[in-house]
């Protein structure tokens, strides 16, 4: 079954770092005491007391948001859906970084939307002085970028180009489309900062969710959607109504309780314990001359193998042993990153990803060598 299967693919905390028993017992409850609530339609915008806690939390970072902004979604996808729905049509340019996550290829693809793609600097993300040259050459719409931690490639945007950034797509009034939903996991001792908070005009659009920290099942994300709450919230009505009630009443009262933090230090703490154990051990057993990201937060590592390691061919030879990778060539458009791979490391080390690692180096090897 799937059970011996090592997924270095999966990006997402192992079962044993999610709050399991605390989110069951609150779930429990809450079904329990308000039946009607729980199985009724929750209203369009979202549950208010989730919406009101992430209000709350989203002022404690700094971010420009009244009580009731947010807008609840069905995770992080649904978010950026009804995101780029709201402020591109079909046909329009939409920059985003490269590499980038493959589901937002997938998504832009779905929409109609051509790519334009910005490098990202595995550690300083995407340079307003590149991206400058992107809005001067070419026709944009929106711009989807991931400042914190960017899957794959870990990268963090400087503050400080977060702010340059902002300001140069304000002036030419295009909206930034902001993937938050790694930045709980830093490992340093403060909270990266976002686009969002340095958003004078209403013009970026934060999304996220509780999916990399608490519930990846539950499906429950958000928008902060600046000035276009309004348009996100009529397509959200004909797209799936509302999210799920017993999942938003839950999560709303795990964070009343004040759980979050707590956890969020303990889930912090062991993804990074993990990704230095899987850092180690990818210096012990993979080729000469590969590269790997020593990011200060997120949960995956992006390797760059020696040139005669075709990703995509290792994918497979990997997916024969049973060991999950993301072949790097997925995260663009175009014809980039074929010797590169994405390692997660969500999941707690064992005999099994040891071996699945010394495998896996033996096969990236073996491919140096033929």
């Amino acid at each position: 079954g799937a059970a011996d299967r090592v997924a270095l693919d999966v990006v997402a905390p192992g079962h044993d770092l999610l709050p399991l028993k605390e989110l069951g017992r609150i779930t429990a409850s809450v079904v329990r005491n308000e039946p009607g609530r729980a199985m009724g339609y929750a209203p369009i915008p979202g549950d208010p007391q989730l919406i009101r806690q992430i209000a709350f939390r989203s002022m404690e970072h700094g971010l420009p948001v009244a009580p009731d902004d947010p807008l609840i979604t069905a995770g992080c996808m649904e978010a950026l859906y009804l995101s780029l729905r709201s402020v591109c049509r079909s046909g329009d340019t939409v920059l985003i970084q490269s590499p980038t996550y493959y589901c937002f290829l997938q998504l832009l693809e779905t929409l109609g939307l051509r790519a334009i793609e910005v490098p990202s600097d595995p550690k300083l993300g995407v340079s307003p002085k590149d991206l400058f040259h992107a809005l001067r050459t070419f026709d944009v719409s929106a711009c989807v970028l991931a400042p914190n931690f960017n899957n794959p490639d870990s990268s963090l945007t400087p503050d400080e180009a977060k702010r340059e950034i902002v300001s140069m797509l304000a002036e030419r009034s295009i909206p930034l489309v902001e993937d938050d939903v790694s930045s709980d996991l830093h490992f340093g001792p403060r909270r990266p900062g976002t686009y969002k908070q340095f958003d004078q005009k209403g013009l970026v659009l934060l999304c996220s969710s509780f999916s990399k920290t608490i519930a990846p099942g539950y499906r429950v994300g958000w928008i902060l959607p600046g000035r276009f709450r309004q348009k996100a919230l009529e397509i959200k009505a004909t797209t799936n109504v509302s999210t799920s009630a017993p999942a938003q009443m839950a999560i709303a009262e795990y964070l009343r309780q004040g759980h979050m933090e707590r956890h969020l230090k303990k889930l912090r703490a062991a993804l990074e314990r993990q990704m230095d154990t899987m850092q180690l051990h990818l210096g012990r057993h993979f080729p000469e001359g590969t590269k790997v990201t020593h990011p200060v937060g997120g949960g995956v590592l992006w390797l760059e193998l020696p040139k005669a390691v075709d990703s995509v061919e290792l994918f497979f030879q990997a997916r024969a042993e049973r060991i999950g990778i993301a072949p790097g060539a997925i995260f663009s458009t175009q014809d980039k990153f074929t010797n590169y791979i994405r390692i997660s490391c969500g999941f707690p080390w064992t005999r099994d990803v040891e071996q699945g690692v010394t495998i896996l180096g033996e096969l990236a090897g073996r491919m140096c060598r033929s």
